[in-house]
């Protein structure tokens, strides 16, 4: 029996932003969007999450400094059942690693990779610890 929609191997399952001023982006698509936010203390400072009703959808942080010059964009992650071996097989496809696959450090945290497809376009590889049951 397949997880609920943005578990199952391949769904779409969560967005992260990193503009210069996470303040205002979270100004603007609380306003936009009715979103709620839960914000938590991170190594690397706050990371604020985005909730839709009652579903974590994604979040916004600071742009890291190694990055301030790159252009602010949203960074989808697709669900995988196992991170390092989804690296691998980019790898093997000729993908660039961009982040390793790394653990958030927060309870039950998930595992994520950043890569580029062999084409340049960039996206997020995420295994979560604890997906919930189907609906």
């Amino acid at each position: 029996m397949s997880q609920k929609y943005g578990y199952n191997h391949g769904d779409f399952s969560w967005n992260e932003l990193a503009p210069n001023d996470p303040q205002a982006a979270l100004s603007f698509y609380r306003e936009v969007f009715g979103w709620k936010v839960e914000t938590l203390d991170m190594p690397e400072g706050p990371y604020n999450v985005l909730i839709n009703g009652e579903e974590k959808i994604g979040g916004i942080m600071a742009k890291p400094a190694e990055q301030s010059k790159a252009p602010t964009a949203w960074m989808p992650y697709i669900t995988v059942d196992n991170v390092d071996e989804t690296v691998a097989k980019i790898e093997s496809l000729g993908g660039k690693v961009i982040v390793p696959p790394s653990d958030i450090p927060v309870p039950d945290g998930p595992r994520l990779s950043i890569f580029q497809d062999p084409q340049g376009a960039t996206l997020g590889a995420i295994t979560y610890a604890n997906a919930p049951a189907g609906t």
